[in-house]
Parts: structure tokens; C-alpha cells; sequence
């Protein structure tokens, strides 16, 4: 096997000296923000948004619009980096999510918005993945744990950042802004991946893409989230519609697992599901995805229509859980990076979730504010343990040659179960709260100017109490519930990772796949690596292979260093 080299100056085990890590490093800190800043900008904006475009009965497409476009793209920009390299697909990435932003920011009414958004999400799904796996082609994963934590962090800031600015958009120059601000962002981001990123070079050739697996991946997702989203509210589950939907979902997931088995550079390797760590992190992501989804996209929501605030202090409601959880991903990531232990954090992280989850399903119209803000607070700690310390887990077992279709494979799954969280919830939620408003205020269409679908926070503050408290209470109703339903599957995602093979992190960056992790045990051993492994030193062609193996930048001196097995390591 071989490892990545050390540059001059560099430390121990990675690719670049610690100013052009740092310098790259704080290129997709700009990316990281660009991406998650927007997953969570509308969140205060999203009630003044939907009454000025009279839009409720789309709402739930304004944040699942997004999130559906940047998941399908996930194990494209995954694998596609793999094969092509990272940098021009992050570059492509900046300029598409900043045409969806424009798109947005011009909008008239809600299918532009959703039309924009959609944009946006398909650059905005490899910038987190191209972020996440370019640490991984430059940092070892025991040294990775640190910049994770930070990433995280980052995530957690503009979580905290995304409302606040967001609620300040809106009651200031408007929430047009809130997708304005990301061209300049954007620019610097686009700089940063130009200027500051020396990354490897691929040397694979021209790539062989998997369009066949693309399409389904795009096809099956679609209809997974739709099923979600228009499922019990928009059609009955009998309907020929979501019994269709059910059918596609089933039909292209078949398909797509023939295809992947048969093709020569597949999207999603199948071998990555032999791997246990992938599978139980992969599905225990999944769960929390839903449980994470459901609180960022509709508490802020439900703080302005229910606890009467406006849209910047709903925004600083939200800190406890984002500070929360930028302290525990930052000081985590430091305490794996030192000790090497990491396994018992996303376990904890996931009951903690679960406990928080319930709480928030108790909340009242008459709950004091602080005490909510307690539970959003165990629930960001819940989560600043969880889950970067999953990907990590993920990029532990395969080399950097699969880091990026590993990782994004992950991310994937992950996304679905943040999708559907966000697609299930929304529709629940705005079923129900129609469904409340037209049974507590049968004449409520009449009595508010331009109907229950163009209330704002504003329009309901400064109703009647007759009218205000019924609708208060629908909203509290119709949300607080879900919590409590969906708290059990993060119960699951903590048992699901008690099973984790706490496998020791890597100390250099491994170029070639573990051999247990791509060939069957059963598969003939070539006679040059049978004979090579037996005399216990590499062949020459083995050696020429391990250097052209490793991608040495332009300013390092590379070498290959001959690295422990993958067996041996573990």
C-alpha cells in the first residue's frame, strides 16, 4: 500500500505545508458557509415570504426544493471528484448556486422561487461533499478530526448566523437579500477555489460516467420525496398517484442496484454496503437527518406564529442550539484529533437528540421561552456530537482514492432522511394546520384579508384575540406533535451505533482501496502481488505503480512511502 507524502514542512502524514493548509482550508470554510447558510437563511423569512408571494400551500417546497436538488447531486460531485479531481467541480458548483440565487432573488411568485432554489440546491450539494472530501485528500483521518470539528462548527455559526441574518433581511431591506448577499459571498468563495486550492491532479484519464445511475438516483429520489411530501395531505395513500409514486421509488431502486453492479465506475459502489461502519453510520444518518430537518425548518417558524416574535428574535431563539452545537463539533473534533477515541460520541449525541425531541413536543402556547430554549440547547449538543464525527467514521474505512464517493454516498443517505424529514414534516405540518384553522375558524377565510394562506406574523399579531389565540394554538397544534413521533427513530440511529467497529484512525492517507473492502476474499490473488507480498518487499512494478499513485503537488518534493497494510493497520 501506499501513503500520501509528506511535504517540506508539512506535518506528519499530510499532503501540504501548514500555511498552504491553512490558506486551503480557509477557502471551504467559505464554501461550507456558503452552502449551509442558505439551508437555513429562509427559516425566519419563510412566513413574510409565503404571505407577500401568497404561497402557504407551497411552503414546504421553498426549503425541500433545495434540499431534494443538492441530494440527488451528492454522489454525483462525490464520484465525479473521485475521478476528474475536486477543484473544477467546486468551481462549478459556486457559479451554478449563484445563478439559482439570482434566479430567486428576481422571483414574482412561488414556482420561481421554488424554480430558483432548485438551482441552487444543484451547486449547493457539492459544496459541502467537495469540501468535507478535500480535507480528506490532504489530512489523515486521525489529524482529521480537528478540521471536521471546525466544519462543523461552521455549519453550527451559520445555523445561528442564517436566522438571524434572515430575520434581519426581512423587517430591514427585505428578504430578496437573503439570496442577494450570496453574490458576493459567492465571489469570494469562487477566488478562494481558484487562488488558494493547490490540490492533487487526477490521472485517470477521461472518466467513464455513470449516466444510466445518475438518471435513477435523480428518478428514485424524486419520487421518494414526493411520496413524503404529497402522501396522507395532497392525495390519499390509496390514490393511483402515490401508489404510483411508491411503485417508481421501488422500480428505480431495483434498477439502479442492477445497474451499479454492472458498470465500470459506478455512482454508489456497491462494495461500500460490505463495509459495517458505512452501513450503521449511513442509516443512523438517515434517522437524524429527519429529527435535525424537522426543528431547523419550521421551529423559527412556529416561535414567530405561536410565541408572537418577530423574525430577528426568533433568529436569536435558535443560538442555544447552533452555540451549543458549534462548542461540542469544534471541542470534539479537538478530543478525537488527541485521543483517538470516537465511538461513544454520536451514541450519546443520539439520545440526547431523542430526549430533546420529545421535549419540544411538550411545548405549549403558555411555555416560557427559556424553557425552550433548553431543549434547542440539548439538541444542538446532541447534534455537534453526532454528526461530523460520522463522516469521519465513513472516511476512516476507505482510502483517499474513494473518499469522495464514500463520503458522498453517506451524505446521500443522510440527505434523503433530511429531505423526507423536511418534505414529512412540512406536509404534516401544513395539513394539519389547515386543517385545524378551517375547524377552530370555520369563517376565518372572510375574516383575514386575502384568506389563511397569506398570514404573516405580523397580520396575526395584530388580530383580534378571538381570531389570534385560535390560530396560535393551530399553529402549536399542528407542529408540536411530529416532534413526538419522530423523537423514536433517533433512539434507533443510538442503538444502530453501538454496533460501530471502532476501527484505530489512520496516521497517513492511504492511496490504495483495503483489500477487504473492495475484493472478495474468494477473488484470485495476482502472481506478481502474490510473489511481492511473500518476499515481503514491493516489485518494481509495483513501485512504479505507488508513484504514479500519488498526485504530488506542485510545490512539494513527493515521495512514496510504503505504508502498513490495510489489515495490519486495523
Amino acid at each position: 500500500m501506499t501513503t500520501a507524502p509528506t511535504a517540506p514542512g508539512g506535518s506528519s502524514g499530510t499532503l501540504l505545508d501548514r500555511r498552504a493548509l491553512a490558506l486551503l482550508f480557509a477557502g471551504l470554510i467559505l464554501s461550507m458557509l456558503l452552502a449551509s447558510l442558505n439551508q437555513t437563511i429562509l427559516a425566519t423569512a419563510l412566513p413574510t415570504l409565503v404571505g407577500e408571494l401568497q404561497g402557504a400551500h407551497l411552503m414546504v417546497w421553498v426549503i425541500t426544493a433545495y434540499i431534494l436538488a443538492s441530494t440527488v447531486m451528492m454522489p454525483v460531485y462525490g464520484k465525479l471528484g473521485d475521478l476528474i479531481g475536486r477543484k473544477p467541480l467546486l468551481v462549478g458548483a459556486i457559479v451554478l448556486f449563484m445563478v439559482g440565487s439570482v434566479v430567486s432573488a428576481l422571483t414574482l411568485n412561488m414556482t420561481g422561487l421554488i424554480v430558483g432554489r432548485t438551482i441552487q440546491g444543484l451547486g449547493g450539494g457539492g459544496l459541502i461533499i467537495l469540501s468535507q472530501a478535500i480535507i480528506a485528500d490532504v489530512v489523515p483521518p486521525r489529524e482529521r478530526g480537528k478540521y471536521m470539528g471546525i466544519m462543523g462548527g461552521v455549519f453550527a455559526f451559520s445555523s445561528v448566523a442564517g436566522p438571524l441574518l434572515g430575520g434581519w433581511l426581512t423587517e430591514g431591506p427585505g428578504w430578496r437579500w437573503a439570496f442577494w448577499m450570496n453574490i458576493p459571498l459567492g465571489l469570494a468563495a469562487l477566488a478562494a477555489a481558484i487562488f488558494l486550492m493547490p490540490l492533487p491532479r487526477n490521472r485517470r484519464g477521461r472518466p467513464h460516467l455513470d449516466l444510466a445511475g445518475m438518471g435513477l438516483i435523480a428518478v428514485g429520489t424524486t419520487c421518494l420525496v414526493l411520496l413524503g411530501t404529497w402522501g396522507g395531505s395532497h392525495y390519499a395513500w390509496s390514490s393511483p398517484i402515490i401508489l404510483g409514486l411508491i411503485a417508481g421509488t421501488l422500480v428505480a431502486a431495483a434498477l439502479f442496484v442492477f445497474v451499479e453492479g454492472r458498470t465500470r465506475e459506478p455512482i454508489i459502489p456497491l462494495h461500500l454496503f460490505a463495509d459495517r461502519n458505512f452501513n450503521l453510520t449511513t442509516v443512523a444518518g438517515l434517522f437524524i437527518g429527519i429529527g435535525m430537518f424537522g426543528v431547523l425548518g419550521y421551529m423559527p417558524t412556529y416561535l414567530q406564529m405561536v410565541a408572537g416574535q418577530d423574525a430577528t428574535a426568533s433568529g436569536l431563539l435558535m443560538v442555544p442550539m447552533m452555540g451549543s452545537m458549534l462548542v461540542t463539533s469544534t471541542a470534539g473534533g479537538w478530543y478525537v484529533s488527541r485521543t483517538g477515541r470516537y465511538k461513544w460520541m454520536p451514541i450519546a449525541g443520539s439520545v440526547l437528540i431523542a430526549a430533546a425531541l420529545v421535549a419540544l413536543s411538550s411545548l405549549s402556547v403558555g411555555t416560557p421561552l427559556w424553557l425552550a430554549c433548553v431543549y434547542l440547547g440539548v439538541l444542538g449538543v446532541g447534534l455537534g456530537g453526532t454528526m461530523q464525527i460520522l463522516v469521519l467514521v465513513v472516511q476512516n474505512s476507505f482510502p483517499v482514492t474513494q473518499v469522495g464517493t464514500a463520503t458522498a454516498a453517506n451524505n446521500f443517505f443522510r440527505q434523503i432522511g433530511g429531505t423526507l424529514g423536511s418534505a414529512v414534516v412540512g406536509s404534516v405540518f401544513t395539513a394539519r394546520l389547515l386543517s385545524l384553522l378551517t375547524e377552530r375558524l370555520p369563517g376565518a377565510e372572510g375574516a383575514v384579508e386575502g384568506g389563511t394562506s397569506a398570514l404573516t406574523p405580523d397580520v396575526v399579531k395584530h388580530l383580534d384575540d378571538a381570531l389570534r389565540i385560535p390560530i396560535v394554538e393551530a399553529y402549536n397544534d399542528a407542529l408540536t406533535p411530529i416532534y413526538l413521533v419522530i423523537a423514536p427513530l433517533a433512539v434507533l440511529a443510538a442503538i444502530l451505533l453501538c454496533f460501530i467497529d471502532e476501527k484505530p484512525l489512520a496516521t497517513r492517507i492511504e492511496r490504495e482501496a483495503p483489500a477487504e473492502s473492495v475484493v472478495p476474499a474468494d477473488a484470485p490473488v495476482p502472481a506478481d502481488l502474490a510473489a511481492g507480498a511473500q518476499a515481503r518487499v514491493p516489485t518494481p512494478a509495483a513501485e512504479e505503480a505507488a508513484a504514479a499513485d500519488v498526485d504530488p503537488l506542485a510545490d512539494a518534493d513527493p515521495r512514496a512511502i510504503e505504508g502498513t497494510s490495510a489489515g495490519s493497520r486495523r
